[in-house]
């Protein structure tokens, strides 16, 4: 908690987890974020953030000194970084699955720990997907996994079959993909409520959808978080945050923000 906060005497709501935290994570993408920027952004809202996607196959075309520079800044305010998992699609789809141990070795040397795997792009079988899990987790790392499509919209409850396959290989968390909880830029509340009855809430991180979903506008970003943080309090586990909406995002986690007060 802040020591002496502005407007002290005004409470919020008391649910609200703080760091280091198990439930109510928060997580950004950084898409190519310079470090000078970054570290301002950190300075003023770590106890804010708590995870930080390296963004799809973006480590790639990093100068190594200055990702690895990246890393460690993550590492001295506590966030805790991650590789894509389009990334790890990727280097399966050109180079095969005799090339992953390689990828997950320079993962470990560069400092990442932890790496999502996913098939938003490239599909796999549900014993590819618990095979690949299981050996990244064998390998030294933390993984996320995650399920659904970019690109189509899946039974909600097929979700839960794979989120289960992914916790079942060693999975740390599973992130559902933000493009099958959204329909023409509203919220499907169906497939919403079968991950919540069907899903460990402490297990799960809902991804907020951007731009680069079709029928997706700002308003309709802000709309669905009204309606998690109305569903699932304040501690729900949220990804895709805009690093210059982590603070309003927060506003909207305790009751201050434009939804207004929470309910419990």
């Amino acid at each position: 908690m802040l020591a002496d906060p502005p407007f002290g005497f005004v409470p919020f709501d008391a649910r609200r987890s703080t760091k280091p935290r198990r439930t109510g994570l928060s997580m950004v993408i950084d898409d190519g974020l310079p470090l000078t920027y970054l570290r301002g952004v950190f300075e003023l809202a770590a106890p804010y953030i708590d995870l930080i996607k390296i963004k799809t196959g973006t480590a790639r075309l990093y100068p190594r000194d200055h990702l690895m520079r990246k890393l460690a800044m993550c590492e001295e305010f506590q966030i805790r970084p991650f590789l894509g998992g389009q990334f790890h699609e990727y280097v399966f789809a050109m180079l095969g699955e005799a090339a992953l141990p390689r990828f997950y070795a320079e993962a470990r040397d560069l400092g990442i720990r932890t790496i999502e795997i996913s098939d938003n792009t490239v599909p796999l079988t549900p014993e590819q997907r618990r095979c690949q899990i299981s050996a990244a987790v064998a390998s030294g790392l933390s993984v996320f996994g995650e399920v659904g499509s970019k690109e189509t919209l899946s039974n909600p409850a097929l979700l839960v079959e794979q989120a289960e396959v992914c916790l079942s290989a060693g999975a740390e968390l599973v992130l559902v993909e933000a493009a099958e909880l959204v329909e023409n830029g509203r919220v499907r509340r169906d497939s919403l409520e079968v991950l919540k009855r069907g899903l460990p809430q402490d297990r799960i991180m809902i991804e907020l959808p951007g731009p680069w979903i079709s029928g997706v506008k700002s308003c309709d970003i802000e709309e669905m978080k009204k309606i998690l943080f109305a569903e699932f309090g304040p501690d729900i586990n949220l990804a895709n945050i805009g690093v210059t909406t982590i603070y309003d995002t927060e506003a909207q986690r305790v009751g201050l923000g434009t939804g207004g007060p929470l309910h419990s």
